[in-house]
């Protein structure tokens, strides 16, 4: 079956960025070690949400930068506060949900319902929930939804 896995990149850091990843989403796991030398890990396959990454120890020439980001769509508060918690750990905030991790991976942690709020028919009020989430680094949902109905 064909596939496409997103490829990650990292200077020495493939290893703990994946370990860091499977334990932050709750069904990650490690899928295939590939060893370097001197004992190191030169690669390894790892599974998110059911979604397959590789990533390599490519040297300090490969960088992330903004113009891909991992996209998690949350249903609830919670989530959010979580991932964004432990991802932005040794990382930064941005802006609308967004952030960069310790190893400069950006992501976007983002409410399924916002989607809905944005696009909404009603354009006054998604106008209001689009310039909340304009003033926001870390998404909240309640707030999002006050803005939207003119609360």
């Amino acid at each position: 079956m064909t596939r496409i896995t997103t490829f990650l990149t990292y200077n020495h850091q493939a290893e703990e960025a994946a370990r860091l990843y499977i334990s932050i989403f709750e069904d990650g796991k490690i899928l295939d070690i590939s060893p370097g030398p001197n004992g190191t890990v030169m690669s390894l396959t790892f599974e998110l949400f059911g979604q397959r990454f590789f990533a390599l120890n490519g040297g300090p020439s490969f960088k992330f930068s903004d113009g891909i980001s991992l996209f998690v769509s949350c249903d609830t508060q919670a989530q959010i506060d979580n991932y964004w918690a432990k991802l932005t750990e040794g990382g930064r905030e941005v802006q609308c949900g967004w952030l960069v991790d310790k190893f400069g991976v950006s992501w976007q942690i983002i409410p399924k319902i916002l989607g809905e709020l944005l696009g909404n028919s009603d354009r006054e009020k998604a106008g209001r929930a689009m310039q909340a989430m304009l003033r926001m680094q870390k998404l909240d949902i309640a707030e999002l939804q006050r803005a939207f109905d003119g609360r």
